[in-house]
């Protein structure tokens, strides 16, 4: 009783709350924890049948059968991959890169949780951690230390998780010569040089 007494006594010197609240709060905080964690769900558990269900999972997710390279391309291109089209895969990108998130896509396709997120760079939003329309965007200015390593936490869980597919490039307009005369042409450019990189 003796312990139990001390152990109380110390998580309201040190945490400055009740331990009911403490306790409370942590118990929160590992409920989070599994939501965060259940929606980075491994494709192989993902799509293994339970005991206990009749459903297959199978039947609701289009699958794409062969692998699938974007390669460059640009943000408005990126913007078809949005789950709007089942017959094309669900994309994202984070710091530029493309990651075909087509096995999650109850979380990222329409309708999921994540779906603002597909077809788009979801870099800024990740690194606040925030749904704000205006956040879903690669451009990395202002962030904190602290929120450049939650996005790379996010770069490397998609990295593990997904297949890289192409990378996001910027519309730049540059002048070519063509027989002595100048011609304007819009043309591709790497935007690794507008993001962070690690």
């Amino acid at each position: 009783m003796r312990i139990y007494s001390t152990l109380m006594d110390t998580i309201e010197t040190y945490a400055g709350l009740s331990p009911a609240a403490f306790f409370t709060i942590a118990a929160l905080m590992v409920v989070v924890y599994k939501i965060v964690c259940s929606m980075f769900v491994d494709p192989e558990e993902f799509n293994k049948p339970t005991n206990n269900s009749s459903i297959n999972l199978h039947h609701s997710t289009p699958k794409i059968s062969e692998p699938f390279q974007l390669g460059d391309v640009t943000e408005q291109e990126l913007r078809a991959y949005d789950g709007s089209d089942p017959n094309k895969p669900l994309l994202m990108a984070i710091k530029g890169q493309i990651y075909d998130v087509s096995s999650s896509r109850m979380f990222y396709g329409p309708g999921g949780p994540y779906s603002k997120f597909a077809g788009r760079d979801a870099s800024r939003a990740l690194a606040l951690l925030s749904f704000d329309p205006k956040d879903l965007t690669g451009n990395l200015e202002g962030l904190s230390d602290f929120e450049l390593e939650v996005l790379q936490d996010w770069a490397y869980k998609f990295m593990e998780k997904y297949v890289k597919v192409g990378q996001l490039v910027a519309e730049q307009t540059r002048t070519e010569q063509t027989d002595g005369e100048e011609v304007e042409e819009s043309h591709k450019h790497e935007t690794n040089g507008d993001r962070q990189t690690f």
